[in-house]
């Protein structure tokens, strides 16, 4: 009697499909590559809840309509998994005490974590595929010498993401794929329109997908059910020195945009601003971050040049947010070569180790800056000491 060897069961892999572009691409690139693929958008609000048109919208009906379009096309399994109650309470709500809070949220950051790369991940496992595919601009590679993961910036700096997935933990990055990682977007659309996807020359997404008009204060009313009042902005001695418009909107470390006017209190708190110009040596920035009433290490434990983004999509509006209220502008830098320098700050208010300050440098300018806890649960605020 003799006997048959079946053929290996090919990979399997779950695509996040947004609807867009990149997404539909990365679906062909695996497909094309072995893979068994099954397409899958995830629904993660109702656009009544949002009060805007679902064509505004990140994962709206139309985009869900694009993405099945594409997987039809491809013939590949394609389901919607309503996703509204999670990203409601780790994301939405999470946006929400944060700025009240005066923080700075990144929802894009918090989405990849929880729900791209946990829930959809569990949700891949559970029925039978090894892997996560999304259309991020990064790579993942594994290193030969420690077996380690290791994320890595995509080939097109212009469009590299690996910034928002910075808290991916070992464990998911081995079973994440990033196929437009050694890609350029011409490319991408090149593809695209090679196989006339319905998407080939969709724009992409440029906002807060909860948030699509921008204005996070009305929003947050809206969603709340609060009214955040006007009131006043107080010096250390309680003195009023002007009023703003709802304290939600303005952040720790601002100091443009609150239209304090002139007088001593306005050039009291003006002189106190550090100069961002002239710093060129170590111990130039050491003494920049002091300024601010930190204290940290002698000397940088990371430098890193980095390529500000010609175009930036909406995974930065919250950084670049974030940066204009200290009075940096990032913009004016775009497609420019800026080095990073990383510290440790060492008397940080809650007593928390392994707090970090990065300080954006070029040519002797301080143009960005943040205070950071890379744990999983980790937060970003300027570099005004809370």
């Amino acid at each position: 009697m003799t006997t048959q060897n079946s053929a290996p069961r090919p990979p399997r892999a779950l695509i996040a499909m947004s609807g867009g572009v990149d997404s539909s691409v990365a679906a062909w690139l695996m497909q094309r590559d072995g893979y068994d693929c099954t397409g899958i958008t995830m629904r993660l609000t109702h656009n009544e809840m949002l009060g805007q048109s679902g064509f505004h919208t990140c994962c709206s009906e139309k985009d869900i309509e694009d993405a099945a379009e594409v997987a039809f096309a491809l013939d590949i399994p394609y389901e919607v998994l309503d996703f509204t109650a999670d990203f409601r309470e780790q994301i939405i709500e999470k946006f929400v005490r944060v700025y009240e809070a005066g923080g700075t949220p990144n929802p894009c950051i918090d989405c990849n974590k929880y729900m791209k790369f946990n829930h959809l991940l569990s949700w891949a496992q559970a029925h039978g595929m090894e892997y996560v595919v999304t259309g991020h601009y990064a790579r993942v590679e594994q290193d030969p010498d420690t077996g380690r993961w290791l994320l890595k910036k995509g080939l097109d700096e212009s469009k590299d993401q690996s910034y928002v997935l910075y808290n991916l933990t070992q464990q998911q990055l081995a079973h994440v794929c990033l196929p437009l990682g050694a890609l350029h977007k011409t490319e991408v659309r090149a593809i695209a329109e090679q196989h006339h996807f319905i998407n080939a020359r969709k724009h992409d997404s440029q906002d807060i997908c909860f948030v699509p008009d921008g204005d996070y204060a009305r929003f947050m009313e809206g969603f709340t059910g609060k009214h955040y009042p006007a009131g006043d902005f107080l010096d250390e001695s309680g003195k009023v020195v002007g009023t703003h418009n709802g304290a939600v909107r303005y952040t720790l470390g601002q100091r443009k945009g609150l239209d304090l006017g002139g007088g001593p209190a306005r050039e009291a708190s003006a002189s106190a601003v550090p100069s961002p110009k002239g710093v060129k040596s170590n111990e130039d920035r050491v003494a920049y971050l002091q300024s601010y009433g930190w204290e940290v290490s002698a000397e940088p434990l990371a430098t890193e040049e980095l390529l500000i983004p010609k175009e930036m999509d909406a995974s930065y509006d919250d950084y670049l947010a974030l940066q204009s209220g200290q009075g940096f502008d990032l913009s004016k830098y775009a497609g420019k070569r800026v080095k990073r320098y990383t510290y440790e700050i060492t008397n940080y208010p809650t007593g928390e180790t392994g707090i970090l300050a990065n300080l954006l440098i070029y040519k002797n300018t301080v143009i960005g800056g943040e205070v950071l806890s890379p744990q999983l649960d980790g937060f970003l605020h300027g570099l005004a000491m809370p």
